[in-house]
């Protein structure tokens, strides 16, 4: 094959793998709008991506060899960053992303109600109440941590948003 085949191959492969993982990256976000499609597009190509950057990295891999073998000077240095966009592509992939992106309290604490200076009068807060005993969660901080697992009125409870 000529080497512009190779070049075009290692273009469909980097291009491909850092699509099947970015789409989600851009689609999937808390705090935004989301259409039902969206969300399909986005976990169906999450579930896709470990196989599909398999495929790409075995392309990019193939096409890599072939055009360092006949690439001279600075250009013999591009199919290896293909290569390795692609394989960054792949470790990506199996990558969960989201527990990055909410990550959990590492040292929750609480406070009464009068001493909650971080919560504002105007802010969304999720309340529990059970055997006298009233717990209130402020919505933005569970909005990046989703779980709590706490004990109101001695029933183990996990509040959630």
């Amino acid at each position: 094959m000529k080497p512009w085949t190779w070049w075009c191959l290692l273009g469909v492969a980097v291009v491909s793998s850092l699509a099947v993982v970015g789409v989600p990256v851009l689609v999937i976000q808390p705090f935004r709008s989301q259409s039902e499609a969206d969300l399909a597009l986005g976990y169906g190509l999450r579930q896709a991506a470990p196989m599909v950057t398999l495929g790409t990295l075995v392309m990019a891999a193939l096409a890599s060899w072939q055009l360092a073998r006949v690439s001279r000077g600075w250009r013999r240095g591009l199919p290896l960053l293909g290569l390795g966009l692609t394989a960054g592509a792949g470790w990506f992939a199996r990558q969960n992303h989201f527990e990055w992106m909410f990550a959990p309290l590492p040292d929750a604490s609480y406070v009464r109600a009068a001493e909650a200076g971080f919560v504002g009068s105007d802010d969304m807060v999720l309340g529990v109440v059970i055997n006298d005993d009233a717990v209130a969660y402020p919505v933005n901080q569970l909005a990046y941590h989703h779980v709590i697992n706490d004990e109101v009125g001695g029933v183990p409870i996990i509040a959630t948003y």
